[in-house]
């Protein structure tokens, strides 16, 4: 399959939505998930990109900025993933290995640009003291534009400019290359998952975690519907639970505190 200009240029213009929310952190449309169903949807495959974004979401849901770290770019991962397996016929698992370098690429560009954009800091507090409000806001806006147009450019060229060297060169890989990708990109949600429960799981919560693991293994759903019901159902479960258990505290509060005289004036004292 080829992309198409009109493709490459709507792909373009997303990467630079994405990567102007990326900036700001504002409404989180950078996340593979949605990077991937709209490139989909862009290239008129709207099923890969859903597949794609969840295998991609899931190996970058441990992955997040701390401190001085970055890791690799979400949108470049999203859009390339998608992309890789439409041009070339592979499956999406095999897509994610092969989108990292492009991702990682993004990295160091957006690293680049941290560096880069301090020296503009002086001079915003030149502006500030002076109450020069106008110079100030395009100074200010000026990085997140340079940033948005960064990526437009990035993706028009991997995407659109370099769809025949990266369709000859993936097609011209060996079995065993192709296939040692296929691996690696079938790890990296469970990687992904895996960095996420690390930091976010409870021990009051490991049978559910149990209870899904087994559902999803044993039982041939034909959709992800009943997976998402049992979710919901057990999330209704653990909130009255939770209701419950702070109702009962308070009742117990209060006979305390009405048995040892700090109840309110009505009771004479």
């Amino acid at each position: 399959m080829q992309v198409t200009l009109i493709q490459g240029l709507l792909i373009a213009l997303f990467a630079i939505i994405a990567g102007i929310d990326f900036w700001l952190e504002g409404f989180y449309i950078f996340r593979p998930m949605i990077v991937c169903t709209v490139t989909g949807a862009i290239l008129g495959n709207l099923t890969l990109g859903i597949i794609a974004g969840g295998l991609t979401e899931l190996a970058f849901a441990g992955l997040t900025p701390v401190g001085g770290t970055q890791p690799p770019n979400p949108i470049m991962a999203g859009i390339m993933t998608v992309v890789l397996a439409y041009t070339t016929g592979k499956t999406p698992a095999t897509a994610i290995g092969l989108a990292l370098p492009f991702s990682i690429l993004m990295q160091y560009i957006i690293l680049f640009y941290y560096s880069a954009f301090s020296v503009l800091t002086k001079k915003l507090d030149t502006y500030a003291a002076n109450g020069e409000t106008k110079k100030f806001t395009q100074l200010a806006l000026l990085p997140t534009w340079i940033v948005a147009l960064s990526y437009g450019l990035i993706a028009f060229l991997c995407v659109y400019g370099a769809q025949e060297p990266m369709k000859v060169l993936v097609n011209s890989m060996p079995v065993w290359l192709s296939h040692g990708f296929e691996i690696a990109g079938s790890i990296l949600p469970a990687v992904g998952f895996g960095l996420l429960l690390k930091s976010m799981l409870k021990a009051e919560y490991v049978p559910y975690l149990l209870l899904g693991f087994t559902a999803a293994c044993f039982i041939k759903f034909g959709n992800l519907m009943p997976v998402a019901v049992i979710g919901v159902a057990l999330a209704f479960i653990e909130y009255y639970h939770n209701k419950r258990n702070q109702d009962n505290e308070k009742k117990i509060k209060t006979m305390i505190d009405n048995a040892s005289g700090n109840g309110d004036d009505s009771d004479g004292i």
